[in-house]
């Protein structure tokens, strides 16, 4: 007799997975799918941090390491934050994770008890709803709208917390909306926070190298009034085309890097030696380095929001950062294809995929409805091609 745990029967696969899922399956049947549904740069890792990883295997740095990761490695994260974000650490305050989606797991578990409350803006990852439930965290969605920039307020924050508010968690730059905080906002909610001291943020900047000039990235833990009250999350993923390396990191208070070292030690232990080594490669270089993707993507934005801004009942903004825009749909809510209603954001992106063969996640996966998220990190032909596809399926619905 199959007998699941509840956790295990409580929590579904992210519809970013899902929807990717059907596109493989409809591509299997030998139709042409163009997927734009994950979040992956359609870059390879750059060549000076291969080669940074080939020489740690010939210096066989391929046994057992320190669960938070190597001391050195740590080091240069710490240093990283100095340089990049204005952030002191030491290497005892950095942990070293597989991927940031295990670095926020981590967190979750370390500050989160049954009955706290977890404020998360929308539109927001689809990770965080998950792992907050898991934790047994009661959430508290604040909504945005294209009109507020997909930002909340200091206002909106202010009236939202409570005595069990323990933890506010959003992205900057956003995914799904490409939204960015700018100093202004952040400087007026860190105020808001600074006067609940049992309230944290965990600031997810996974994004921060995807950012096109319009709004400066500024880190939230710079605000040395939450400082102490701030754990910022980052890795390797999106900024160096570094998915399959699966490195995330923490900037935390010593006690809450003590905590999630515990965690961790527990579950994946300390994350591979070889990718932690390519990880100080990435983290000690310039930046600038990477600039030739983010310059390609910033090219690809401008192209796509042009496109998409044709397409009858879409309706967007140009997106700051991150590499996706999410227009606003609701014009096509109610609008008919062989006789089926298409009600819900969910509809219109299954009717892309299964009539247009174009692959995207709707805003519900993102606690916003009306939304639906198309990545440009494509090659241009197939983002030009995609879009040509939403036209004509747009194009065939009745009213």
């Amino acid at each position: 007799m199959q007998s699941l745990s509840k956790r295990a029967q409580q929590m579904g696969l992210p519809m970013t997975i899902e929807m990717a899922k059907k596109a493989r399956e409809l591509s299997a049947t030998g139709k042409n799918v163009i997927s734009l549904s994950l979040g992956e740069p359609d870059f390879d890792t750059p060549d000076f941090i291969k080669e940074s990883a080939s020489q740690a295997m010939v210096e066989n740095f391929t046994h057992y390491m320190p669960v938070p990761g190597f001391t050195d490695v740590r080091e240069s994260i710490a240093a990283k934050f100095k340089r990049d974000n204005g952030i002191e650490y030491t290497a005892d305050q950095i942990v070293i994770s597989t991927g940031a989606k295990q670095s926020l797991l981590n967190i979750f578990l370390a500050l989160v008890n049954p009955g706290d409350e977890v404020i998360i803006p929308a539109p927001y990852w689809v990770s965080y709803m998950d792992q907050a439930d898991y934790c047994g965290a009661d959430v508290k969605v604040l909504p945005t709208t294209m009109e507020s920039g997909f930002k909340i307020t200091a206002a909106q924050l202010e009236s939202a917390i409570t005595p069990k508010s323990k933890v506010l968690i959003f992205s900057s730059p956003n995914n799904p909306c490409g939204a960015v905080y700018s100093k202004e906002d952040l400087a007026a909610i860190a105020a808001v926070v600074a006067k609940h001291p049992n309230l944290y943020i965990i600031s997810d900047e996974i994004y921060e190298l995807l950012n096109y000039g319009e709004v400066s990235h500024v880190s939230i833990a710079s605000f040395p009034e939450v400082y102490h009250q701030t754990i910022t999350v980052n890795g390797l993923s999106k900024g160096f085309a570094m998915t399959g390396w699966r490195i995330g990191y923490i900037g935390a208070p010593e006690w809450i890097a003590k905590a999630c070292t515990k965690f961790q030690s527990n579950f994946t232990s300390g994350a591979n030696s070889i990718a932690q080594r390519a990880c100080k490669a990435a983290v000690e270089s310039d930046p600038s380095k990477v600039n030739y993707m983010v310059e390609k993507f910033a090219y690809r934005r401008e192209k796509m929001v042009t496109w998409m801004k044709e397409i009858p009942g879409f309706e967007l903004e140009t997106p700051p950062g991150a590499f996706y825009v999410f227009p606003r749909i609701t014009a096509l809510l109610g609008k008919k294809f062989n006789g089926q209603v298409l009600e819900t954001a969910l509809d219109v992106s299954m009717y892309l995929l299964e009539e247009g063969l174009v692959s995207t996640v709707p805003g519900d996966a993102f606690g916003l409805p009306g939304y639906i998220r198309f990545s440009y990190a494509a090659a241009e032909a197939e983002l030009e091609e995609a879009v040509k596809r939403v036209k004509v399926a747009v194009a065939n619905l009745e009213d």
